[in-house]
């Protein structure tokens, strides 16, 4: 019992410390979940979602990702605000507990383990909960989806992977950069979590169609597709876009030769993550560590890959701490330092100028690059 009350006592704790902190801080922000409560409300009323008059601030999501808003479109902005902030900060919560527990389990629970991967991406969750994004739910998803593909328990196996693929399909409607899974389930055979995936893919591509007509829903996904392209090609050179695009594009100021670049760098991660799923046909739960990476790429390959989407890392940095002492003395040093510029890379301590420096250089992106780095020689020497 007396467990019990700490338990709760800890859980209110939480929620005056996050009721505070919207009241005193988010709620007059949260601008990216504005522009995603507006989509609701004009899937609900049949207007077209992608207005030029939006200029920056458009709704860039599919249509089925409309949908998740709809609800929260009947209730007033800050209701509305205060139900996905909470809604978030549980999924930010939860992202950490599932890639502890997705681990092979310990005789000794650690409890570094659930301290210090929010602890060095907790300015990439801070940025979520401010922006009101969408990113921590889906990573949510996704890491359910992992569970699934490595559960060994009482479940079927063609059930499992049936449940995996539909989360995996759940969470490209949401956000269609969870396609990188793709290419990861044909590699391993997942038929059936391919289908179920597609299959609800298919199904959530034209559910709009109730609100806009069946030939409405074409042109809304035609205009999808046009927005999204032509927003790309003006953000790459953006100071908080990390993708490995945006990288040569700041270093170079030459689209052309920063699509050639990228392109390259892009294939040898693809030949080096191909080599890492070879490697660990043998090895138990060897899915968490490959969609480990596959999660840091997402940002990282996306053209439009904000600085705040690194939070889907939280399962490769708790693998990473996990698994600490099996680098050398001097690559568990270096791997400090990597953590330390991570975490402490912010604007209120470096300031307009250095801050301002330090994302035009893209530093952030060779700092996950590093993570993948770790994570590839965990498997090389078969570690996990």
């Amino acid at each position: 019992m007396h467990l019990k009350k700490k338990k709760l006592l800890l859980i209110l704790f939480a929620f005056i410390i996050l009721l505070s902190l919207f009241l005193l801080k988010v709620q007059e922000h949260m601008i990216d979940f504005e522009v995603n409560y507006k989509a609701g409300k004009r899937l609900r009323g049949g207007e077209s979602l992608y207005q030029v008059a939006d200029g920056h601030f458009m709704f860039k999501y599919l249509p089925s990702s409309a949908l998740l808003y709809l609800p929260l479109s009947f209730l007033p902005l800050n209701a509305a605000k205060a139900f996905w902030y909470f809604i978030v900060a549980f999924c930010l919560g939860s992202l950490v507990y599932v890639s502890a527990k997705i681990l092979p389990s310990e005789e000794k629970k650690s409890i570094y383990l659930l301290i210090f991967p929010p602890l060095i991406l907790a300015k990439f969750f801070l940025r979520e909960l401010h922006l009101g994004q969408i990113n921590a739910l889906v990573t949510m998803i996704l890491l359910f989806m992992i569970w699934f593909l490595i559960y060994e328990k009482n479940t079927m196996p063609s059930q499992k992977d049936i449940y995996a693929g539909l989360l995996w399909g759940l969470a490209t409607a949401l956000k269609p950069y969870a396609l990188i899974f793709l290419p990861y389930f044909l590699l391993k055979k997942k038929w059936k979590s391919l289908l179920s995936g597609a299959g609800f893919i298919f199904l959530a591509l034209f559910v709009p169609a109730a609100f806009y007509g069946f030939r409405g829903n074409i042109i809304i996904l035609k205009e999808w597709i046009s927005t999204l392209s032509r927003s790309a090609q003006a953000l790459l050179d953006s100071q908080d876009n990390i993708s490995i695009i945006a990288f040569f594009m700041k270093w170079t100021g030459n689209q052309n030769v920063s699509l050639l670049l990228s392109g390259l760098v892009m294939a040898l991660l693809a030949f080096l993550v191909l080599t890492v799923i070879l490697i660990g046909r043998k090895i138990d739960r060897a899915s968490a560590l490959e969609c480990s990476i596959l999660l840091i790429l997402i940002p990282l390959i996306s053209p439009l890959g904000w600085d705040y989407t690194l939070l889907m890392s939280v399962l490769g940095v708790t693998i990473i701490i996990r698994n600490f002492s099996g680098y050398s003395k001097f690559w568990r040093g270096f791997l400090v330092f990597n953590f330390f510029i991570i975490t402490f890379s912010l604007y209120d301590i470096m300031g307009r100028y250095l801050y301002a420096r330090f994302m035009s250089w893209s530093v952030i992106t060779i700092n996950f690059l590093i993570l993948i780095g770790y994570l590839m020689h965990l498997r090389f020497r078969k570690i996990c």
